[in-house]
């Protein structure tokens, strides 16, 4: 399985796949500072080298960009004119089979290029995203259903509550999955 965290901050989700024997785990942030400063060393405290856990062929890289353009460096992908960015040229390997995001959605002005991000990276037809996020970012407008309403108006994917979880003292957290329909 190939993995790409988005928005991965600490990683966690990233590292967790790693421990579980994905081929291939990528990390994407923003800001190169986050990924040197906090994602990065938090791969290495949690990853040893000789892990048992880890498959010799995985493959842990990192990814510094914004969402609108950070799809023309990422590998595995296929551009914009129909080439594929994919080292191996076959058609198989083409995109990820996870996307992992937590707390991505929170600023609606970024849903439509994360959304578009999703559908260029996420392999077809069987690749699926888990997105975990409050139901409402207070003050910025963003949340996992103004996400989901942005998915389900495009049509092209398919979104399922996979848990909500709420202790009454904050706000609702959802994780949601979407696959191509």
């Amino acid at each position: 399985m190939k993995v790409l965290e988005l928005g991965c901050g600490h990683g966690l989700p990233g590292i967790y796949s790693c421990l579980q024997g994905a081929s291939a785990v990528h990390f994407q942030d923003f800001n190169s500072e986050v990924l040197q400063c906090l994602t990065i060393p938090n791969v290495v405290a949690n990853l040893p080298v000789k892990s048992e856990s880890l498959s010799s062929d995985s493959e842990v890289r990192f990814f510094a960009g914004d969402w609108s353009e950070v799809h023309q460096i990422l590998p595995n992908l296929q551009t914009d004119d129909g080439a594929s960015n994919c080292s191996s040229g076959s058609s198989a390997s083409i995109g990820y089979d996870i996307i992992l995001m937590a707390e991505t959605v929170y600023s609606i002005s970024t849903l439509p290029a994360l959304y578009e991000l999703i559908k260029k990276c996420m392999s077809r037809p069987h690749g699926v995203v888990y997105m975990a996020a409050k139901k409402y970012y207070f003050g910025v407008g963003g949340g996992s259903r103004r996400f989901i309403s942005l998915v389900e108006k495009d049509g092209v994917m398919e979104a399922s509550l996979i848990a909500e979880v709420g202790g009454g003292s904050s706000n609702v957290r959802e994780v949601w999955k979407l696959q191509f329909k």
